[in-house]
């Protein structure tokens, strides 16, 4: 916890999204960087729209992180001090400081062409590309229509053989109350939903992802900071498309796979080896379907043998 008394029910509490790194480092055994350099980022779309991010290291970057659906770019804060490299973490459309969509539809392809677009303006080339969950699903379709932009593919814990069923936790988790009248009450069912994450990571990550309301009718409750229309995998287009894409990315493609995860059966990695002959897969023993989260050091090493 940040060196402060006041706790984050406190209407003097001050989120300030650089203040948790320390805390980050500590848990996990990481030397901090001496030279660490974070900044928030924004491109405005043409359509008005803002996509925003962190900018790691003060150099180009050479990899972007993209997180899963209902997270945002602090998701990747651990792997990322870590590996201690030149990178970017955006937030997807509708999560984080993003803007939402009119609309409200977060699938693949939508979210392709916005971080495509951004992607282009910071002048970005031959990255690692790296993307969780829906973030997964959206690099692939980015991999498969620009593969000029993706110099190596890593997907973690994700396949368009993701169905209602297979991610039954995750959309239970996302479809509960939108707002909570203490911040125990917001973390309480965070616990519940991710037992397999530290306490103290669950905390972050809600300070991230969440705010306390300061007006209207819901003052005084934490609210959670994405858009919540259309989220779930049954609001998507049908996945069979995806696979097509699966099969058109000509970059080297690895599938991190959390061991303990339910959202990528045997079924998917075998269709996955029929699109991608030459595709790796790694298992993440013991960890879920948020792999970055339950075992960051050991996706970092994974990740530094792609750099």
């Amino acid at each position: 916890m940040p060196a402060t008394e006041v706790t984050p029910d406190d209407p003097n509490f001050c989120y300030d999204e650089f203040a948790y790194f320390d805390e980050n480092c500590h848990e996990y055994g990481i030397s901090r960087p001496g030279d660490l350099a974070v900044a928030r980022v924004a491109h405005t779309l043409d359509d008005g729209r803002t996509i925003s991010g962190l900018r790691w290291g003060s150099g180009r970057p050479t990899a972007v992180f993209l997180h899963g659906g209902a997270q945002n770019a602090h998701t990747w804060d651990t792997v990322l001090l870590a590996l201690n490299i030149d990178a970017l973490a955006l937030d997807l459309p509708g999560h984080g400081h993003s803007s939402p969509r009119d609309d409200g539809w977060y699938d693949p392809a939508n979210n392709a062409a916005a971080v495509i677009a951004t992607i282009e303006a910071f002048e970005l080339s031959d990255v690692l590309l790296v993307g969780m969950s829906l973030g997964g699903l959206t690099a692939t379709a980015i991999a498969a229509r620009r593969p000029d932009l993706v110099r190596s593919l890593v997907v973690v814990d994700v396949t368009p053989g993701v169905n209602a069923d297979k991610a039954e936790a995750v959309h239970a988790f996302i479809a509960g109350p939108q707002y909570f009248e203490t911040f125990d009450e917001i973390f309480g069912r965070t616990v519940h939903f991710n037992p397999t994450r530290t306490h103290e990571s669950l905390r972050r990550g809600i300070l991230h992802n969440a705010h306390r309301v300061t007006e209207g009718e819901h003052a005084g409750r934490w609210r959670w900071n994405y858009d919540r229309r259309k989220l779930s995998t049954e609001d998507m287009p049908p996945m069979v498309d995806l696979w097509s894409d699966v099969a058109a990315v000509k970059a080297p493609y690895l599938l991190v796979r959390g061991g303990a995860s339910p959202v990528v059966d045997d079924d998917d990695v075998a269709e996955l080896m029929r699109h991608q002959p030459t595709a790796e897969v790694i298992v993440v023993d013991g960890a879920g379907h948020s792999v970055q989260g339950d075992d960051p050091l050991r996706l970092t090493e994974i990740l530094r043998n792609r750099l």
